[in-house]
This record gives structure tokens, sequence and C-alpha cells, in this order.
């Protein structure tokens, strides 16, 4: 058999092709000509220069007055730094000329100006009063600009100046010229404006004024000839019934509502209908049954028949509105008014499924996605009605609409009634059992939206569930919810196999609630072990680090020792000596979640050795996490109980300062150094206590054990006359008798202070040259002075032994299991022959807090 022949369209290097290659690179070229042709020239580049030695004043008036409008909107832009630097410069020089262009600014100019002086009155950098003479003429200059983004942008910073300025200035410089601007002779857009500074106004007059001089211009806007100007001044009655008080409200402003409730325009009656809703709370029990009610009443007969945009105005405020009229319904308004609900909730439902959109009518189309709005806003509302019809008549009432709500075809329902999900639980108590299958369903929803949502919530959820029913007996907790593993497993896997990994994130975060709510056993085979593959194989940081956490909660709730001996072991094996640096940097991230969750006593019996152990790692990125680990890991020791593993953890530090090549990572241990330095560390006092009794022969009674028992509960720091001897790498806790220390190989021990980790740590970064080792002297305890400490050279003799001064005391090594640098202990410096022993005279020092 012959090779097939190549491909015609296949790859070809002769030379042939390759003519053909320069020739599509030159059409390339000629594509590529134009886009040159628009860089700046030399004469451009020449014009848009400044001088560099203007000051910033000096260049922002030539910018406008000579520069191009992009230079000047650069420096309007900057206006509030130039304020809060020169005010009174900007003012006399800049402002002036601020003015001068923005008579013939552009629409991206005029947005930055009203920008900027909003910004300048938000940071008070003049007085109100300075603010008021620069700037609030300018700002009602521009506010009926032809542009109604321009419009609305000044507008907005007119509003925010109305919140500070004085009654005087509002009176004279905004109240007065508003009765002209207000009349039916100025423009649509004038009155508009006045309508919205009217009801930011209302509030800051007293009621006198308010109702000679405000509430004929209220009037008069809401009869306006305009529907637009009606509508707008409709909506600001809330903010004015606020500023007169209940007694005006029901006199002047009700009125207006009634008229404009009945408006021939469908924008008006919607815009009187949600003030309506929104002053419920002010008017009282005669008005809302009298006047309110038979307003409402014919709002919602007629809304089927207008335009779907009330709908969805009426669906929104439904919650509202039945709890300001409850308690006046009768028992068939009551009714009637739960079916008008209930008929919302399933609106655009009936119709038929299953068509083509391209074959829909695009009108159709519109008035479908109202509908989708429409059950949105009634899923919103659920618990109100939950409320609205007493929680214990939620089965016979409700439970079908929550059905159908939960089952929705459109996922924006969903969603709504799954960030619900919780309040409704909370409400239905004891009958929250009602709702157990729209959970499973919920959780399993094909939308990943959907399962954000609510989860939010999902542990007290799933508290409610396992407490609130019928049956909440710790044993048969799970009874009523034999779905709710699978549900749960399944929501993970979907979360992902997807590309959201947020919600992955927050899920996995969530099922740290599991051992409330499900047994140990059931964590163990369906959950642990999910926790710890993701742990292993996800590729995003943060869903690693959530598992991982979890993963660690489930180990601290699990009481079967086989069960957590065995994910210790893979924690340590699989993570901390894993292959893969990526794995053994998890393990740094476990052993931090670990120290936050578990006693002290916990990591340090199975995790501090492993992590420490971690300074061998060949990866510098391993090495450098665990430096900014070291300070947390020192804080679970106590003293005198882990002065061995103290000793372990100073050789560690002592030979990455000695031995580490990477600079970085260097830093960082220098930095660690200077922390672990200043730690105070827990004191064993009972330990303590007994120590000194048997170091004196003299054994310890019950009594003043009990006593000293009672007095130390908490760990606390020794007294710092207490001199405390730390024994070298024998590991044994109890101190060593003098006749085992002269026994021991002495060195000499040096103590040094903080001052020789500054300036620059200079002598960190030197080794000895010298065959003797230097001994460090710790301040194991954080006590205010420091101890002598004997140790063996051949416990510490390195091949170079660092002579930088530090505070922590040499140990054994760590046993040799490490990766990457091999034990740095020289065997040729065990020698039999012993080496008298040396003291070293120690000044007293005082650590830092």
């Amino acid at each position: 058999m012959h090779p097939p022949p190549p491909a015609a369209d296949a790859m070809d290097f002769s030379q042939n092709s390759l003519f053909g290659y320069m020739e599509d690179l030159q059409e390339l070229t000629i594509i590529e000509r134009p886009v040159r042709r628009s860089l700046k020239t030399p004469e451009e580049i020449e014009r848009l220069t400044v001088d560099e030695d203007l000051s910033d004043i000096e260049r922002a008036v030539y910018l406008l007055s000579a520069g191009q409008d992009i230079q000047g909107t650069s420096v309007i832009a900057n206006l509030p730094f130039l304020v809060r630097q020169n005010p009174a410069e900007t003012l006399r020089r800049v402002l002036p000329k601020v003015r001068e262009v923005l008579h013939v600014a552009g629409v991206e100019m005029q947005l930055t100006a009203a920008v900027s002086f909003r910004t300048i009155l938000q940071e008070e950098s003049v007085s109100i009063h300075t603010y008021a003479h620069s700037f609030l003429q300018v700002i009602l200059l521009h506010l009926e600009h032809r542009d109604a983004g321009v419009s609305n942008a000044w507008l907005e910073t007119l509003l925010s100046v109305i919140e500070v300025l004085p009654k005087e200035t509002l009176k004279h410089e905004i109240l007065n010229p508003l009765v002209s601007k207000a009349q039916l002779s100025q423009t649509v857009q004038s009155r508009l404006v006045s309508c919205k500074i009217l009801g930011k106004m209302t509030n800051k007059f007293d009621a006198h004024t308010i109702k000679r001089e405000i509430l004929p211009l209220v009037k008069s806007l809401c009869q306006d000839v305009e529907y637009e100007v009606r509508s707008c001044m409709c909506r600001q009655l809330e903010n004015i019934a606020q500023g007169i008080g209940t007694e005006l409200t029901k006199s002047v402003v009700l009125p207006e509502l009634i008229e404009l409730s009945r408006d021939e325009g469908s924008s008006v009656r919607l815009a009187a209908f949600e003030t309506l809703v929104n002053l419920l709370d002010v008017f009282d029990t005669d008005d809302r049954s009298q006047t309110i009610l038979p307003l409402v009443k014919s709002f919602c007969e007629k809304s089927f028949k207008a335009d779907e945009s009330i709908l969805i105005s009426l669906s929104f405020h439904l919650g509202k509105l039945c709890h300001g009229l409850y308690g006046i319904f009768t028992p068939d308004q009551h009714l009637r008014f739960l079916e008008f609900y209930k008929k919302l909730c399933t609106l655009g439902l009936q119709q038929e499924n299953g068509h083509n959109e391209d074959q829909i009518p695009p009108q159709i189309l519109e008035q479908e996605k109202k509908y989708i709005s429409v059950r949105k806003n009634c899923a919103y509302n659920f618990p109100a009605m939950i409320v609205f019809v007493d929680p214990k008549n939620f089965h016979m009432e409700l439970y079908s609409t929550f059905f159908c709500l939960c089952h929705d075809p459109e996922v924006p329902v969903r969603y709504t009634i799954a960030i619900c999900f919780y309040e409704v639980s909370k409400l239905l108590n004891s009958g929250v059992y009602l709702i157990h299958k729209e959970l499973i369903t919920l959780l399993q929803d094909e939308s990943l939206e959907v399962l954000d949502a609510l989860i939010d919530h999902l542990p007290e959820i799933l508290e409610l569930m396992s407490t609130g029913g019928e049956s909440s007996v710790q044993e048969n907790k799970l009874s009523s919810l034999p779905d709710l593993i699978p549900a749960l497993t399944a929501a993970e896997q979907r979360a992902a196999a997807s590309l959201k990994w947020r919600t992955h994130e927050k899920l996995l975060q969530k099922y740290a609630c599991l051992p409330h709510i499900i047994s140990s056993d059931q964590i163990y085979y369906r959950f642990l072990q999910r926790m710890f593959t993701i742990v292993m194989t996800n590729n995003v940081l943060p869903v690693q680090k959530a598992a991982s956490r979890t993963l660690c909660i489930f180990l601290r709730y699990n009481r079967k020792q086989e069960q957590r001996h065995e994910v210790i072991q893979k924690l340590i094996e699989q993570l901390g000596q894993g292959k893969s640096y990526w794995n053994r940097l998890r393990f740094l991230d476990t052993c931090e979640f670990i120290i936050e969750i578990f006693s002290k006593s916990f990591f340090c019996k199975y995790f501090f050795l492993p992590a420490i152990e971690l300074t061998h790692d060949p990866v510098a990125n391993v090495r450098m996490k665990l430096c900014y680990l070291l300070p947390k890991v020192k804080s679970t020791l106590k003293i005198p109980a882990d002065k061995h593993l103290l000793q372990q953890l100073e050789m560690c530090v002592r030979k990455l300062l000695c031995q580490e090549k990477d600079k970085d990572v260097l830093a960082i241990v220098k930095r660690t150094v200077l922390e672990l330095d200043r730690m105070e560390m827990s004191m064993d006092a009972e330990q303590l206590e007994k120590e000194k009794q048997q170091s004196d022969g003299r054994p310890m009674s019950e009594k003043s054990f009990e006593k000293k028992r009672r007095d130390t509960k908490t760990p606390t720091t020794l007294p710092k006359s207490i001199p405390i001897s730390v024994p070298g790498p024998s590991g044994t806790s109890t101190p060593s008798t003098s006749k085992e220390i002269k026994k021991s190989k002495l060195i000499r021990s040096q103590s040094f202070n903080n001052q020789a980790f500054h300036a620059k740590y200079g002598n960190l970064d030197k080794c000895a040259s010298k065959s003797s080792t230097v001994g460090y002297t710790p301040s194991v305890s954080g006590l205010g002075k420091t101890s002598v400490v004997s140790l063996t050279d051949d416990s510490f003799r390195t091949r170079n032994a660092c002579s930088a001064p530090t505070t922590f005391s040499p140990s054994a090594s760590l046993p040799g299991t490490s990766r990457g640098t091999g034990n740095s202990v020289d065997p040729k410096s065990s020698g039999s022959k012993e080496t008298p022993p040396r003291k070293a005279t120690l000044k007293s020092r005082k650590s830092n807090p």
C-alpha cells in the first residue's frame, strides 16, 4: 500500500507557494495603509503640545482658550482636582473660561461639566456660599439644553445642590424663577424640570410658604395640557406629601390623585396608582376603605383590558397593596383579590406552546415578554401573599400557585421564586414540609441561574427542612427528604461541568452546612471524596479552596476515627507529598483552614511536621507560600509541651536563611523571621508548674495542682522573671538535669536583637566560614528575657553555617522524607571528640509585642 496523496489544499512550502504567501502579505500591507494615514501629523502633534513649564492653572487656562475640544474636556474633568489644590485661583481664572466654553460646548463636554460640578459639591472643596455664588447660575443656565441627556445631567446636579442650599438662596435663586418656568407658555421640557424641582424643594420650606407658593404650582402642573407633565408631576406628589404633612395631603394631594387616576392617558393613570400605593401609610382607615379601595378595585378590573405595562406595575406593587389594605377587605373582596393574583401568576401560560418563534408576529412576542414580567413580579410578591392568606391556609389556597411558579417555563420566573424560597420557608414554619418537592425541583433546575439564586440561603433552608416539619427528631431528620442527597450531588456536578465557576464555588461553600443536616456516614460516602477530588483536579483556584475548606469542616464533624485517619493520611500523602507542586500548594491552603477550624493540638499532632517539611520543597512558590503560613503555624504551639516542635520550626527557618537561593523567597523569609520574633507564644502554665515541681524534687500535691489548674484555665504568657531552659533535640518534654546537660556537647550561644534584621538584612546574607556552628537563642515564648539554650554540635553543624542573627534556636533536623534540598547536617562534623562547653553571657532584651 502506498501512502495517500497529499490533499490539494494541504500546506505546501515549495517555492511557488512561498511567492503566493508573499502576495497575500502585500495585500495585507495595502489594507493597513489607511490605518497608518490616520496617525497624527507633525503639525497636529505640534498643535496638541503644551509647554511643560506651565503650572496647572496656567495650563488649564491655555487649553480652555486655545486648545481643542478634547483638551478642554480634559481640563473640565480635572476641575475637582484643581479646586482641591488651589480653590481661589481656580475660581478666579479657570471657572470664567469654563463658562465661556460651555456656551458652545458639545454634548460630551457638557456631561463632563455636570459631573465635575457635582463632584466639587460632594467633596465640599469650597463653602456652600462660595459654591452657590460661583456654580449655581451655570447649572441653572444649562437646565434646558436641547439634548435630553445633557438636561437630565444638569438637573441631577441641581437636585444635589438643592439638598444643601440655605432657604434664602433656594427662595431667591430657584423658587422665584420657577413660577415663570412652570407656566404653559414655557416649553414642555421646562415644565418637566419644574415638576422635579418642586418635588425636591417641598420639604425645605415651612407649611405657610408651601401652601402659598408651592401648592398652586403643583395644582397647575397636575392639570397641564400635556400628559407627560401631568404624569411627571403625579410622581412627585409622594415627595410633596411627605413634606406638607397629613392634613394637607388629605385635602390637597388626595383629590389630585383621584382625578389623575381617571385621566385619559394610561401613563398618568399608572403614575397615580403607584403614588397611591406608596402613600397608603399616610391615609387613615376611612380614606383607605372609602376612597382608595374602590379606586384599586376599578384599576384591577380594567387592567386586563388596558395596556400590559399597567399589568406589570400592578403585579409589582401587589404585595405592598395587600399589606396596606389588609384588614379592610370583606371576605368576598379578599377572595376576589386572591383570585386576581392567581390569574396573574398563570398569565400567558394558557396559550399554545411549541410554536416556532420565527412565525410569530413581533407584537405577540412583545406581549409574551410582558406576561413573563407579570409572572416574575407575582413570584416576587409570593411571600406577601402567604401573609395575606395566612400561612395555615397555604396548602388550600396557594400551594398549586407555588407549584406553577416553581415549574414555570421561563427562567426569570423560576429564578425569582428561588430567591424567595427562604422567605416562604420561614413563613410556613411547621408547614415547611409541604414544599420539600419544590426544593428538590429547583435544586435540579436546568438553569444554573436558578440554582445560584437558591443556594444563597441553602443552609438556612435545609435547617428549616430538617427541623421545621412534623418529624423533627434528630435520627429521622432526613426521612421526609429522601431525594435531597441525589439532588445536591447532581447540582454540584452540573455546576462543575459549567463555565460558571463562581456558582460552583458558592455551592461548595454552602455545602459546609451538611454536617448539621445529614449523617456523618452519608457525608463520608457521598460528599467527602468528591471534595477531595475537586481539590486534586479542579483548575480554578477559588473552587479548590472552597472545596478544601468544606472538606476540613466535614473532617471536623466526623467522629469515626478510622475515617478521620484515612482522610488525614490522604491529605498528607496525596497533597502534602504529591508529585504536583500545585497539590502541595493546596495542602498549605488546607493547613491554613485546619488551623482555623480545628484545635491547635490537632494541627500539631497531624499536620505540623508535614507542613514545615515543605521548606525543602524544590519549587520556590511552595517555599514562599509556606513562609507566609509560618506565623500561623507557630501560633499553634504551646510552651513547654511543644518545645520539640518549636525547635523543628526554628531549624527549618534557619536552613531557609542559610540555604535559600531564590531572592524572592529569601526576602519573604527575612520578613517572616521578624514577624515570628515579635510573636508571643501561648504558655501551658499547668505543665510549667509540674516541671518546676519535678525539677525541685518536690511532688506537686493534688490540691495545689487543682488550684493552679483553676487559676490558669486559659493560656497565658509566663512572667518575664522566670527563665526557661529549652532542651536540645532529644525530644523529651521534661527539662534536662544539670548532669545530663554537662554530658551533651555544648556550642556557643549568642543572642541578637531586632536591629540585626534591619539595614536591608545585611547580616542575614552572610554565612560564617568557620567550621563551628553558631547557636541561636530563641525567644521561645515571646518572653521579655531570653535564656541560654544548650544544644549539641551534632544537631546543627552545617556545611555553610549561617552566622546571621536571629531569635530561633536550632534543633534536630527533620525526618528524611523531604524533597529537593538534602539533609544539611555535615557527617564529617560528627566526630567522637567532645568539644568543651562554652557559655556566652547574654543580655536581657524585651521582645516586641
